[in-house]
Parts: structure tokens; C-alpha cells; sequence
């Protein structure tokens, strides 16, 4: 079974790499190429009671593509 990273809107784990194998190297371009980390309610979701960030970050992590930026643009 596919493992969900962004419980909000049923992104997972391999639409993520992809998008990373892409080209996103940050929360907003993830954002912007899977709408993951667009909701509200992923803590609610989430069984791990969380936002889906912190997975998006460590999946950026692991495949060395993490830009140091904040999502917002900042």
C-alpha cells in the first residue's frame, strides 16, 4: 500500500519523489507540484496528529534536494 505523506489531499510518498526527481527542492515547490501541503487539516488527519511538512522535509532531505528556504518565500 502506498504510504500518504499530506493526509489533506491523499498526496504520497512516491508523488513527492517524483516531484523531487523533477526538480522541487523546497516546501513550495512541492506545493506547487502535488498541492500537497495546501490544506488545513492535516493534523486532524494525520495519525500522527501532525502537519505533513516535517515528512516532506526529511523525504527532501534524503534525496539531497533541499533548498534553504521557507515556503512561504521567505
Amino acid at each position: 500500500m502506498e504510504r500518504i505523506i499530506c493526509f489533506c489531499k491523499g498526496v504520497s510518498e512516491s508523488e513527492i519523489e517524483s516531484a523531487v526527481s523533477q526538480g522541487a527542492k523546497n516546501l513550495k515547490d512541492i506545493q506547487l507540484a502535488t498541492s500537497a501541503f495546501t490544506g488545513n487539516t492535516c493534523a486532524e488527519l494525520n495519525p500522527k496528529g501532525v502537519c505533513c511538512s516535517e515528512d516532506i522535509i526529511e523525504l527532501l532531505k534524503l534525496n539531497n534536494k533541499l533548498e534553504r528556504n521557507c515556503c512561504c518565500g521567505k
